[in-house]
């Protein structure tokens, strides 16, 4: 028994390192279509006035400040213009005098700043966006593997639509625009990978790293990071208490930290506290009397809007819902801790996040969650063999939009901040008249639109259910898992309660 045994073994390992070679090559592979395509706008201007604009010069002033001086202060940087090469206008500072020194601190969270310093002190503006567009090459490849070894989707389907994906709109916007949006991706894709297979130490490592940087690239991150470390809660509780302990400890301290250096660094719990918009207070940033129900129709406008919705510049967003359906009832391993991922993801974006709407390019608000949606579609899309065809389509005309605008923005016909929904792109033009406008949802014609787009949406969530195929006996399996890694998550779940 133990010759047969030792026959065999030879044979899986074998498989196992082929799929684990083709997996690598499809990472890089798909790092590099990523990067190559938002490589394209960094040329591209946000304003007619600026080549960056809103919170990118913030970003880029902290990140000189501390390539150079290894400080937050920029008073120096906005005495002595040294904005000017990517600002040519006056730079609103955001924020006021801090103390008798006038030291003035960009109201936003330090990380992101801290990892363009470098870049910015090499290269300059065109560094910051090029190391931006590193980042989308990651994270790209990090969904790709989610979507294979945690979702079980077969390599070649899960390549083309990541693929298609990340050289559409929003993916590829925020891979060059100064925004902490796609580190936040990256963050939240690579703690999904740790948290939902075997919780040995690396895992657990990972994750830590995940929850602990997110709330230093944007306070809104903190949800999320939440949500990680729940995760990790739910299945190391009760069976392992002596290790969830010393993690409970760990993050206790990291959140102590965090609250700590604000207070002394920026004078309040969050950077907000030294913005000049938020003498009130530093949490009106959500809104000082926000409208919670009238939020709630961003649960549709989000994907729909005709200038900031999802679908407008990439219709393959539609299937969310649909792709939502289908991972609830496939049920592949640990997919609750990415359906609830997405879903408070997209929670925040609808009733705690200010607007929908804003001086960015669309999607922002949603960008930290949609390469863990883009793995669930790619999830979709091999159930149900459809909509590996709507993916197509929609990336033909998403990127065809995405280069035209890119081209008119770097020419000086439009930008991607004042005007990109007047591009001349016949395609956008002709379908943002079936979309409702939300900017002026009093008129009629408005309403109309949402609530037929809110059938719709809940007509294709139903009919994915509906149509995606039950899972087989080895559905919970990902794909190119070892048998060890099989063994050792069959384990750690028979611990779950």
């Amino acid at each position: 028994m133990t010759g047969s045994a030792a026959s065999v073994e030879p044979a899986v390992s074998g498989d196992e390192g082929v799929a684990r070679r083709r997996l690598a090559l499809a990472m890089a592979g798909v790092a590099l279509w990523s990067l190559a395509w938002a490589l394209i706008a960094i040329d591209a201007r946000a304003t007619y006035g600026a080549r960056v604009s809103a919170d990118e010069p913030q970003y880029l002033t902290t990140a000189l400040s501390l390539g150079t001086d290894f400080d937050l202060d920029i008073s120096d940087e906005l005495r002595e213009r040294s904005f000017l090469p990517y600002h040519e206008i006056d730079l609103d500072p955001q924020t006021r005098p801090l103390n008798e020194d006038g030291q003035r601190l960009s109201p936003h969270d330090p990380l992101l700043p801290l990892l363009l310093a470098a870049p910015m002190r090499a290269g300059g503006w065109a560094a910051a966006k090029a190391t931006l567009a590193v980042f989308a090459a990651l994270t790209a490849a990090a969904a790709l593997w989610l979507a294979v070894r945690r979702l079980g989707v077969r390599l070649g389907i899960a390549a083309r639509v990541v693929a298609a994906f990340f050289a559409t709109p929003p993916l590829v916007a925020y891979g060059s625009q100064v925004y902490p949006e796609m580190p936040a991706a990256l963050c939240v894709t690579l703690g999904l990978a740790a948290v939902c297979g075997p919780l040995g130490r690396p895992a657990r490592m990972l994750a830590a790293v995940m929850v602990v940087a997110l709330p230093w690239l944007s306070v809104k991150y903190v949800p999320l990071a939440a949500v990680l470390a729940l995760v990790v809660v739910v299945r190391t509780w009760p069976n392992r208490r002596r290790t969830l302990l010393a993690e409970a400890v760990f993050y206790v301290i990291a959140g102590a930290v965090y609250l700590w250096l604000h207070q002394a660094i920026y004078g309040g719990w969050t950077v907000y506290a030294a913005g000049d918009h938020f003498v009130s207070s530093e949490f009106s940033v959500v809104g000082r009397r926000p409208d919670y129900l009238g939020r709630t129709r961003r649960l549709v406008g989000l994907l729909v809007d005709r200038e900031f919705g999802l679908a407008a510049w990439m219709p393959a967003y539609l299937l969310l819902p649909g792709a939502m359906a289908v991972l609830a009832r496939v049920r592949p391993s640990k997919w609750w801790a990415i359906g609830a991922t997405v879903a408070v993801g997209y929670g925040v974006a609808t009733w705690v996040a200010f607007t929908m709407h804003g001086w960015w390019w669309p999607g922002r608000q949603l960008v930290v969650i949609l390469p863990a949606a883009v793995a669930v579609i790619a999830l979709a899309a091999e159930r149900i063999a459809a909509l590996r065809w709507v993916v197509l389509g929609s990336w033909i005309v998403g990127a065809f939009g995405w280069v035209w605008l890119a081209i008119e923005a770097s020419t000086g016909r439009r930008t991607l901040i004042v005007d990109f929904a007047e591009t001349s792109n016949p395609w956008y033009q002709a379908w943002s008249t079936l979309l409702p406008d939300y900017q002026s949802f009093g008129g009629l014609g408005s309403v109309v639109l949402h609530w037929l787009w809110a059938i719709a949406l809940i007509a294709i969530a139903a009919t994915a259910w509906r149509c995606c195929r039950r899972p087989g006996p080895t559905s919970h399996t990902p794909a190119g898992t070892s048998s060890a890694e099989r063994c050792a998550d069959d384990i750690d779940a028979s611990r779950i309660p």
